[in-house]
C-alpha cells in the first residue's frame, strides 16, 4: 500500500533544499506558446547547482543519512551523470565519501562534473543497470552505504519543484516529466496530490528505452533487453516497481518519443528560450509537441531537468536540419 506524502512532510524537505538550493524559476515563453497554440511553462530545473532536479531528493537522503546512520562514511550509487552528481554534492557537504559507477562510454563532461564534485568515479558495464549490479557489488566488497536511484525519501526532496511550479502557477491544466528511474514525476504527482490541484501528469519516456510505457500499459514491471537512447537520463530498462505503483496511481498516460523528437526539442528550446537542454531535459517539451493538438488554448508545463550534455553532441544537434 501507498502512503501519499503529506503537504507537513513535503514542506519540511522543501525547507532543507532551501537552506542550499534557491527555488527555480518558471518562465511562460512566447516563442514557445506560438509554436504550441498553447500558455507554455518552463519549470527550469536546469537552474540548479548540477542543472538537473535530482540534487534536491539528494540533499534530503543525506540529510537522513546523517541523522540515522552517523557511522557512515562513504557511499556508492550507480548513474548516468545527473545522479551522481547529486550524490556527490550532497555527500561532500556532509564530509562522507561518495563512489560513483557509470557504464563505459559515459558522458566524458558529466564524469568530470562528478569528480568535480568530489565523486571517486569507476567505470563498469554497458549500460545503468549493469554499473548499478557491480554498485550493489562493490558496497558489500568495500562496506559501502548504497545509495538509490529511487526511494521514497529522494521524492520527499524532489517533490519541492513541484510544489514551486504549482504554487507558481496554480491553474495548470497538464504537465509533462521525463521519466528515467522515475523519481521527478513521483515528486510532481506527490507536489500535486499535497496540494489538491487537478493538473494532469504526463510522463515521457524515450522509444528506444520504453520499459515504463511498456510497464505503464501492462499494469506490473516490463523489462527491456537495451535502453539505447542518446538521452542518457531517461535510458532505464529495469523499471522500479515502487516508481512504477506510483506512477499508474497518479499519471494520465506515459508518452514514447523519438530521437528524432527529443533533438528537435533540443533545437527548440535553444531557438526559443535560449536555453541548453541534454536529451531528457527536452523530452518533457518533445511530448508537448507530439500533443500539440490535445493542449491547444490550455496552460502547460514542461519540466526541464537536465542541462548537462557533452559540447560535440550539441553542436551536432543544433548543426542538423529541421525546426528549431
Amino acid at each position: 500500500m501507498i502512503v501519499p506524502l503529506t503537504l507537513v512532510d513535503l514542506e519540511a524537505a522543501a525547507a532543507l533544499v532551501h537552506e542550499v538550493v534557491p527555488p527555480t524559476p518558471q518562465y511562460a515563453w512566447p516563442l514557445l506558446a506560438g509554436r504550441l497554440g498553447a500558455e507554455i511553462w518552463v519549470k527550469h530545473e536546469n537552474h540548479t547547482p548540477i542543472g538537473s532536479f535530482k540534487v534536491r531528493g539528494g540533499l534530503t537522503y543525506c540529510d537522513w543519512l546523517r541523522r540515522e546512520h552517523p557511522e557512515v562514511r562513504g557511499v556508492i550509487a550507480a548513474t548516468r551523470g545527473n545522479h551522481g552528481q547529486s550524490v556527490a554534492f550532497a555527500a561532500s557537504r556532509l564530509g562522507i565519501a561518495a563512489t560513483v559507477v557509470v557504464p563505459f562510454g559515459n558522458s566524458r563532461e558529466k564524469n568530470q562534473a562528478m569528480a568535480a564534485f568530489g565523486a571517486r568515479l569507476i567505470e563498469a558495464g554497458r549500460d545503468f543497470d549493469e554499473a548499478y549490479a557491480e554498485a550493489r557489488a562493490l558496497a558489500g566488497r568495500e562496506g559501502l552505504y548504497p545509495f538509490p536511484a529511487y526511494d521514497p525519501l529522494l521524492v520527499r526532496g524532489v517533490a519541492s519543484y513541484g510544489l514551486e511550479l504549482f504554487r507558481a502557477v496554480p491553474d495548470l491544466d497538464c504537465a509533462y516529466v521525463p521519466i528515467g528511474l522515475g523519481s521527478g514525476i513521483s515528486g510532481m504527482i506527490a507536489a500535486r496530490d499535497a496540494l489538491r490541484r487537478k493538473t494532469e501528469i504526463v510522463g515521457v519516456v524515450a522509444e528506444k528505452a520504453p520499459a515504463y510505457a511498456l510497464s505503464f500499459a501492462a499494469g506490473e514491471p516490463r523489462s527491456t533487453t537495451s535502453a539505447d537512447t542518446f538521452a542518457d537520463g531517461l535510458a532505464c530498462r529495469i523499471p522500479d516497481a515502487a516508481a512504477l505503483s506510483v506512477i499508474r496511481r497518479g499519471a494520465a498516460r506515459i508518452l514514447t518519443v523519438s530521437e528524432s523528437e527529443i533533438r528537435r526539442a533540443m533545437r527548440i528550446l535553444f531557438t526559443d528560450t535560449h536555453n541548453l537542454a541534454e536529451g531528457a531535459g527536452a523530452a518533457a517539451l518533445a511530448g508537448a509537441l507530439q500533443e500539440r493538438q490535445r493542449i491547444a488554448g490550455k496552460s502547460v508545463a514542461v519540466i526541464l531537468s537536465g542541462g548537462n550534455i557533452d559540447r560535440e553532441l550539441f553542436a551536432e544537434i543544433l548543426a542538423e536540419e529541421g525546426e528549431g
